[in-house]
């Protein structure tokens, strides 16, 4: 059964999140473009309206990223064992 599963929580595990998590968070980013989307072909056809609306829904999705990277990051490093030197002293 694990193996029917792999496909499935493999990404989404790489990412810290279970399979609920990621459908949650990258169902919620997708309709966010969606939605930037739709908002720049209407304002390619009326420039006055959603001016600013799908640069900030891009400039939102993109700092949530970067910040959930970051802390992967972060927890990825603070995993790592710390190898010691023969004289004793941690090294970098």
């Amino acid at each position: 059964m694990a193996g029917i599963l792999d496909p499935f929580t493999r990404h989404p595990a790489s990412v810290g999140e279970t399979y609920t998590e990621h459908l949650v968070m990258a169902g919620s980013f997708g309709w966010r473009m969606v939605i930037g989307g739709l908002a720049c072909l209407v304002h390619a056809v009326f420039p006055f309206l959603f001016e600013y609306t799908a640069s900030n829904h891009i400039r939102v999705l993109n700092e949530q990223m970067v910040l959930k990277r970051r802390r992967l990051d972060r927890l990825a490093a603070e995993a790592q064992p710390v190898a010691l030197n023969p004289r004793g002293g941690a090294t970098a």
